[in-house]
């Protein structure tokens, strides 16, 4: 196994920490956005075709979790993400020299990746990053298959299955995926909002029950079959979030009974929530249900500090779906499953595999999934 990264370093780490203070902070809309693509309605999002990237809108994630475990019992929780950020909107180009430099692009690619060897009670991380220039990063369309790429780690997508592949130091995965259900819009027919107007919006899909096989490799050992079921979001925007936005935590389930649900809470420095939270009810045969704010109660139980960024997160919640009859608890199967970034500006933030139980329609019921909460160690705002 190994672990390319590209060069120079501080200046992807720095295009990073722009992609998630962007998504964090209202400077995307007051700064910088003039030219770029804006969403403000109903997506209009197709498939396969929308799950290529899309140029012009500054920022855009594909994002993967799950859960799996091995004939014996041994378990595991996966993340990777891949984010493109454009550092400047077409037409900016018209003052580059010409002819221009083979290293010059608008586009630069992020990827992290992790492994929470839960049996084991340890967490593995590691992050890659290139400007889209000489095949270092971006993406391809080979016939049906469009593949996201930052050097040697990838996710392709065909219309029947997906792949990752990551190799890091410590760790490594190969997984195959295979949807159960078809692609969940959020919000209106894609158009999820995250505040108070309309360019202040992703549009944002999940691909919400993929049936995974594979393995998982620790260290220099042999690779672990494994199975599970993995989640998959891909969301772009420009300007998504307004000021006083500090962090958001957000929550997916997948429930035994084969239905699922996300939730995400978009904090403010005073305490309270944005109107915008929202989330998403898939039931069992895969029909979503929009949940606005006040349509769902997420209480936090627990909290968990951090030792090593000093961040204090919430650890276990009761999330309470009144219209689907859900009232369950969400606890982390590993308590540290912070994700610190090798350059000290990055952004530092909690990502991990949880499980839930309790009840659904008066009878129990029991799930797995993943939470992300940013914001905590830093809030967002503070990294304009």
């Amino acid at each position: 196994m190994n672990r390319r990264r590209a060069t120079p370093r501080r200046a992807l780490a720095a295009a990073l920490l722009g992609v998630l203070a962007l998504w964090g902070t209202a400077a995307s809309a007051a700064d910088g956005a003039a030219g770029y693509l804006q969403v403000t309605g109903p997506c209009g999002l197709e498939f396969p075709r929308d799950h290529s990237p899309h140029p012009g809108f500054r920022t855009e994630w594909w994002y993967y979790t799950g859960n799996l475990v091995t004939e014996t019992g041994r378990r595991f929780g996966f993340q990777l993400t891949f984010f493109r950020h454009q550092l400047t909107p077409f037409g900016a180009s018209a003052d580059w020299p010409d002819p221009h430099s083979a290293w010059r692009t608008r586009q630069v690619y992020l990827a992290h990746a992790a492994v929470a060897d839960i049996s084991g009670k340890r967490h593995l991380q590691s992050e890659q990053a290139s400007r889209e220039a000489l095949g270092m990063a971006g993406w391809v369309q080979d016939g049906d298959e469009m593949k996201v790429f930052v050097r040697d780690w990838s996710a392709a997508i065909l219309p029947e299955r997906q792949r990752l592949e990551v190799s890091a130091d410590g760790f490594a995965f190969r997984l195959e995926l295979t949807p159960a259900k078809g692609p969940v819009r959020h919000g209106i027919d894609g158009y999820s909002r995250k505040g108070s107007t309309p360019e202040r919006a992703s549009c944002y899909y999940s691909m919400t029950r993929l049936e995974t096989a594979g393995t998982v490799t620790l260290a220099d050992r042999q690779p672990i079959a494994v199975t599970g079921t993995s989640w998959m979001d891909h969301e772009f925007s420009t300007a998504p979030l307004e000021a006083g936005t500090v962090g958001w935590d957000w929550l997916s389930v997948q429930l035994a009974d084969r239905s699922e649900f996300m939730i995400y809470l978009l904090r403010r420095a005073d305490g309270s929530l944005s109107p915008a939270s929202s989330g998403t009810y898939v039931d069992p045969l895969g029909v979503p249900r929009h949940l606005e704010l006040g349509r769902f109660e997420v209480e936090v139980l627990d909290s968990w500090k951090s030792k090593r960024s000093g961040a204090v997160y919430p650890s276990v919640w009761r999330v309470k779906i009144p219209l689907a009859g859900i009232e369950v608890v969400v606890a982390p199967n590993l308590a540290n499953q912070e994700m610190r970034p090798a350059d000290p500006a990055g952004v530092t933030y909690w990502e991990g595999s949880v499980s839930a139980r309790g009840t659904k329609g008066g009878g129990a019921i029991d799930g797995q999934g993943y939470v992300e909460l940013t914001g905590y160690a830093r809030p967002l705002e503070e990294l304009r």
